[in-house]
């Protein structure tokens, strides 16, 4: 970079110190060769009224304007923009009367088109002796450096794929905005948007899809904001909606409204049709808060509980809502505590085999104590395990205490007992379940046989090709694989019979109805007829009377479960229990 530091050339035309005219004329020459051959740095000259007395081909190509379009006209005239005129004649003024110079830095000029430039420009006055002075500018371009500089910026404050802000950047947003709400006394909502089971689309189709969909739907809901709000890609399959000047919680819902109805137009991917919902949590400045992480925490939740309402839920952040929050992290902190210290425990349920009256299995029955050693009910800890994402860990520690289990019975009247065990829909979606069970199982030297794993009908029948082939695999090897709580979901019988299943579990509300009405009676027993024509073995939950057993053995099933038989009990009760069955107790 070319820079004076106050000092000026010596006029070249000055005939001081004995120069001879040619020599000065030869050393002008040398130094217009010099200017011109620099192909990347543009030079201009001006005279003392700022006419452009030389353009170099470097100048042509950074600013549009030709040596001939050049010639004469007033600097302010061709590249200085409309802003800057007066300082620039007033730099240049005090330069030629007060030897001010000129300071390097780096500007924007103008480009002939109307663009601007950015350069790094110093200047240069020679002849300034003389009457006649020449001021050169040295400008060499910025525009690559600029685009670097803007595309790190991007990169760091943008989403690459969808091109929208990314978190970073709505953090800062988020504050700006908050102080700006403060100081004006205006109400901002926050709206994080969590599209519903996108993870099916990624593990069906691929993260390619996954990705085409993610930009398709980014610019979806982009074509439905105003100018006055920010969205925002947070990760993944969420977004964040910052939004200003809305009238109330009707105008939120309008507005929202708009983007369900833009993703419910479907994208094409793969010359197929996909519908996409979205569950939807809103927090309001200042009612739900007044820092970035409690307006982001608060929508956070609140989207939680949007999504157990149901696809394209808008759920409004409540405290009921926090306190639901608060529990949820308590019981995931007991959950986590209790898998470090090993203090979960396994209950025993057997179930009874009709025809033989002798237990032909038994269930394994989670069961988590909190701080206090009071029981926490597995309608409550097992739905956090699931959205923590602890289920997979507990679902092994379960493998491993139920084969630690068997291999203490062997050698005992309990050594012959199967125990069945329940399989998460997430821990199915782990490539290498088949092979974690049956290596957990030859680690205790235990026949497959020995263990049972229970699936709800909606896990089984929702599980693609590679799921299934996994519970295919594990029956084979002599798994006994359980459809549990059957009659509640899909009820997919046509499916049912392509399933590698040993057994149906009917859900106990089925039993309860056929007691009561006939409707529910029939149901109940075709799906037995169904069960057996099929080949499966049926299991019927929830019997806890005489008059329970009497129906469920007069329709066939072949197992039951229940209060009635037994409750469930830890491991060292199971013995006397079964000595006493065997009894005749």
């Amino acid at each position: 970079m070319l820079e004076n530091h106050g000092q000026t050339m010596p006029p070249l035309s000055a005939i001081n110190n004995g120069e001879s005219l040619s020599a000065v004329k030869q050393s002008e020459q040398k130094f217009y060769e010099l200017i011109e051959s620099l192909p990347m740095v543009a030079v201009q000259g001006y005279n003392k009224k700022r006419q452009v007395i030389y353009w170099n081909e470097a100048s042509r190509r950074l600013y549009g304007y030709t040596r001939e379009e050049a010639q004469g006209r007033l600097l302010e005239d061709l590249i200085i923009p409309d802003f800057m005129h007066k300082d620039v004649i007033k730099a240049h003024q005090n330069w030629l009367d007060k030897n001010i110079s000129i300071p390097a830095e780096e500007i924007e000029l103008q480009h002939k088109d109307g663009h601007f430039v950015p350069v790094y420009s110093s200047h240069v006055m020679i002849k300034q002796d003389s009457g006649d002075c020449e001021m050169f500018c040295i400008d060499i371009s910025l525009q690559e450096q600029k685009k670097a500089r803007e595309d790190l910026r991007k990169m760091a404050s943008f989403d690459d794929l969808t091109q929208l802000p990314n978190r970073r950047l709505m953090e800062v947003e988020l504050s700006a905005r908050l102080a700006e709400a403060g100081r004006f006394k205006r109400d901002m909502a926050v709206v994080f948007i969590d599209l519903d089971n996108f993870k099916l689309i990624n593990d069906t189709l691929g993260h390619h899809f996954g990705d085409q969909l993610l930009k398709q739907v980014a610019d979806a809901m982009k074509a439905e904001i105003r100018d006055c709000d920010l969205l925002t890609r947070f990760g993944g399959d969420e977004f964040v909606l910052l939004l200003l000047d809305f009238e109330g919680a009707e105008g939120i819902h309008e507005l929202l409204q708009r983007l369900i109805n833009a993703l419910d137009k479907g994208f094409v991917l793969d010359g197929d049709c996909y519908q996409v919902t979205a569950s939807f949590g809103v927090s309001l400045f200042p009612d739900d808060g007044v820092t970035v992480a409690e307006l982001m925490g608060n929508a956070d939740a609140a989207m939680y509980q949007a999504k157990g309402k149901g696809k394209n839920s808008i759920c409004f952040y409540t405290s009921d809502i926090n306190d639901r929050l608060v529990h949820y992290q308590d019981i995931t902190a007991l959950l986590r505590r209790a898998i470090v210290a090993d203090s979960l425990q396994l209950y025993f349920q057997p179930q009874m085999d009709l025809n033989s009256s002798d237990m032909g299995s038994c269930e394994a029955l989670l069961r988590c104590f909190d701080d206090k050693a009071r029981p926490v009910s597995p309608a409550i800890f097992i739905p956090v395990a699931e959205k923590s994402g602890l289920i997979n860990r507990i679902g092994d520690w379960v493998l491993d205490a139920a084969c630690k289990q068997l291999r203490a019975w062997q050698g005992t009247a309990l050594e012959k007992t199967r125990i069945d065990i329940n399989l998460s829909g997430r821990q199915l979606t782990n490539h290498h379940l088949a092979d974690h069970i049956l290596r957990t199982l030859q680690d205790y030297g235990l026949d497959p046989s020995q263990l049972g794993l229970e699936l709800t009908e909606n896990e089984v029948i929702g599980g693609d090709e590679e799921q299934i082939g996994q519970l295919e695999r594990l029956k084979q090897a002599g798994v006994h694989i359980s459809i549990d709580d059957f009659g509640t979901g899909y009820s997919s019988l046509v499916y049912l019979r392509k399933l590698p299943v040993c057994s149906l579990k009917i859900d106990r509300s089925f039993l309860h109805h056929a007691m009561e009405n006939d409707s529910d009676m029939a149901i109940m027993q075709a799906m037995i007829t169904v069960g057996h024509r099929l080949g499966l073995k049926v299991v019927v939950e929830g019997v806890e009377t005489p008059e329970q057993d009497k129906l469920v053995r007069d329709l066939g099933c072949d197992l039951a479960q229940g209060f009635l038989y037994a409750r469930p009990m830890p491991a060292e009760k199971m013995p006397a229990f079964l000595a006493d069955m065997n009894s005749g107790d």
